[in-house]
């Protein structure tokens, strides 16, 4: 009998189905950084962990990791040298993949002590900001609205690009709040949420969504595959399209801010 995908394969160029011949069908082969906590783990504890071994039960296959630091040379080392099939999350329109459908829409977050006077801010121009300190991940999209409201000055940076086996920004800047050793902090929600509700019981985490001005502090995550491979992509789609429910229950247990596709408000899910 001739399967839908031997159909698929002959109705592609050479390069597609060269391409598509990468893909183990024995295992769900995973890109991933060993130590972007709260997302990926070697110890398998993040959120994009769970998620792939959702997608791999599905595909009836076992999950495969190729570890590599989420830095410079990730998806040349990785995805692209095909010693793996997918990246768990990426940022749609991102040109070193091909995306998917996106899974997930969140936001940049504020970060402040819940029972503190900054609990009710809920954008980055509120006067109530004026002269405090926040932190801020270097060269972020979130640094250029402080810049804009005045608050760069007083503001101090983590790291962007790093070994986090070795430093963990992300970590320290929720700690430096806690300590009062900042304000406050702006950080991807994806991070933040999760961290917070598991380690720092003290904080608040305030979706931005009221930051009209570029740059966008809402982004479309996706899983990254190669490019051209038009097969697996399609295979997917399908999957997290069926699946979005359970997909959108992980997240939420994770601590993921989710909102909506637009980002301007937050998504309540099972509601």
């Amino acid at each position: 009998m001739v399967t839908l995908a031997a159909l698929l394969a002959s109705r592609a160029g050479p390069g597609d189905a060269q391409t598509s011949d990468l893909v183990s069908k024995t295992a769900f082969r995973v890109c991933a950084d060993p130590a972007n906590d709260p997302m990926s783990m070697e110890d398998g504890s993040g959120y994009e962990n769970r998620l792939a071994e959702l997608i791999a039960a599905k595909l009836d296959r076992p999950v495969q990791y190729t570890w590599f630091p989420m830095a410079t040379g990730f998806i040349r080392n990785t995805l692209k040298a095909g010693k793996c099939d997918v990246v768990m999350g990426y940022a749609q329109g991102h040109e070193m993949v091909l995306n998917t459908n996106h899974y997930m829409v969140s936001t940049h977050v504020l970060v402040v002590p819940k029972d503190g006077d900054l609990a009710g801010v809920t954008e980055l121009s509120d006067p109530a900001l004026q002269g405090r300190s926040l932190g801020v991940t270097a060269g972020a999209p979130p640094a250029t609205h402080l810049a804009r409201n005045g608050l760069i000055g007083a503001a101090k940076p983590y790291a962007l690009h790093v070994d986090r086996r070795y430093e963990s920004p992300a970590l320290d800047m929720l700690d430096d709040v806690d300590a009062g050793e900042i304000d406050g902090a702006v950080m991807w929600g994806p991070i933040a949420g999760p961290l917070v509700k598991r380690d720092h019981p003290d904080l608040k985490v305030i979706p931005l969504l009221n930051e009209a001005a570029a740059p966008r502090l809402f982004y479309r995550i996706t899983m990254g595959v190669r490019r051209g491979e038009k097969v697996w992509q399609r295979e997917l789609n399908s999957l997290i399209r069926r699946h979005q429910d359970e997909i959108d229950a992980l997240l939420t247990e994770a601590g993921v801010p989710l909102v909506t596709d637009m980002g301007d408000a937050v998504r309540e899910v099972g509601q």
